[in-house]
């Protein structure tokens, strides 16, 4: 399959020149091991296993360390976590760069073990599902969002110039589908065979891993259910009565799909300028294709007339923002908006002392109507910038003084 460039290659090469290790962090199968082959292809990589102890890293992980030497790719880290202590020793001894390049899918082990290990000797990034731009090989390009954080009324203003993509399928396919790198060469015939395989891989191996459940029909039942209240507030009570478990488990097992990357949750702004808001947290699947294959959406017709089209499609929404923010030097704060009296905004991004209200509408045409909780938002914020709206449409205009809409496909 043909390599398809990525946002993260240039912050990838310039942290290996910052940093004596890089961790490139992800969920299962989005790219991580062909970023780095890609990045460093003159560089060795050892791709370790859950059950084979190759080289015997775990068994001696320094003798390891000194037989391949450096630089080296450590794909799957959190697999030999008896490594990371050795590869402290390993790299205090060296003044270089870019030492190490390791890959890990599960935030759990991994993270915590690298941060406690290796803290201030490593630069950790993180790889999602791919973007629209870089689908169609437009990876390097800059990004509207970063242009929208710099000045949103300069952003706003010059909304119908924004570049927009001319993607070779509709919005639905391109939602059903997914976005793992892994999917570009099948056909929709073949999308659900991929996802059944992915589903019980990540069930059946990395949950197995990850935590010691006495039932692992039950986590997939819990997994299906998440995907149907993908895109809206959490009751962890209810959660858990849905399933006949406890509130208690009921959040251990949304930590697992958080910390292996299947599982974003964004929590209530709490601004004070609105006494009576929501503080219940909105989840979100990070794959829609994973969406649309756990709430057994068998086609991208179906999607079209779905209930959960315009769940899934904010849930999709969210995820691209979190990839491109990936991008910036600096990550902003993410949010959801709501108050009791309904009026709400999907998505606040808090950067550089202001609020950013994002907004998304699967429709394919919008009005001054679909500005509601924007213009709520400003009304309770009004030093807030100006709100945009991710839709479903072809072209980017102002909508109201104060809110534009853009196109799913801008680059």
């Amino acid at each position: 399959m043909q390599y398809l460039s990525r946002h993260l290659e240039q912050r990838l090469a310039r942290h290996a020149g910052l940093f004596k290790t890089v961790l490139l962090a992800g969920a299962r199968q989005v790219g991580k091991s062909t970023l780095l082959r890609h990045a460093f292809p003159d560089v060795r990589a050892v791709v370790f296993d859950p059950v084979q102890d190759l080289f015997g890293a775990r068994e001696d992980p320094d003798q390891f360390l000194e037989t391949f030497g450096s630089p080296l790719i450590l794909d799957e880290v959190q697999y030999v976590p008896e490594l990371l202590a050795a590869l402290k020793r390993r790299v205090d001894r060296y003044e270089a760069n870019g030492q190490y390049l390791l890959t890990g899918s599960q935030n759990l082990s991994v993270l915590r073990n690298v941060s406690e290990s290796l803290a201030g000797r490593i630069g950790i990034l993180r790889l999602d599902g791919l973007t629209p731009a870089e689908h169609l090989g437009r990876a390097g390009e800059s990004s509207w969002l970063a242009a929208y954080l710099k000045d949103p009324h300069a952003f706003a203003k010059n909304a119908p110039d924004l570049p927009v993509l001319c993607m070779p399928v509709s919005l639905c396919e391109y939602i059903w589908r997914g976005e793992l790198p892994g999917l570009v060469p099948f056909s929709n015939e073949d999308v659900p065979a991929y996802w059944n395989s992915y589903v019980r891989t990540y069930v059946e191996r990395d949950i197995r891993m990850m935590a010691d459940l006495s039932n692992l029909s039950d986590f997939g039942r819990f997994l299906r259910l998440c995907g149907a209240l993908t895109g809206q507030e959490l009751v962890q009570s209810q959660l858990g009565r849905e399933l006949g478990i406890n509130p208690k488990t009921a959040r251990s097992w949304l930590n697992l799909l958080a910390w292996s990357y299947q599982w974003l949750e964004l929590p209530a702004y709490s601004g004070n300028a609105i006494k009576k808001l929501s503080s219940k947290p909105k989840g979100h699947l990070q794959d829609s294709g994973l969406a649309c294959y756990l709430n057994a959406i068998p086609t991208p017709e179906s999607l079209l007339t779905s209930p959960l089209f315009g769940n899934i499609f904010e849930s999709w929404g969210v995820g691209w923002i979190h990839r491109q923010i990936q991008r910036l030097p600096l990550a902003p704060a993410l949010y959801h908006w709501r108050t009791y009296n309904g009026a709400e905004v999907d998505l606040v991004l808090d950067y550089d002392g202001k609020l950013f209200p994002i907004e998304f509408k699967a429709a394919s045409k919008l009005s001054k109507h679909d500005t509601r909780g924007i213009q709520a938002f400003r009304s309770a914020y009004p030093h807030a910038a100006p709100g945009v709206i991710i839709y479903g449409g072809s072209l980017a205009y102002p909508l109201s003084e104060h809110a534009v809409a853009v196109p799913w496909k801008t680059v």
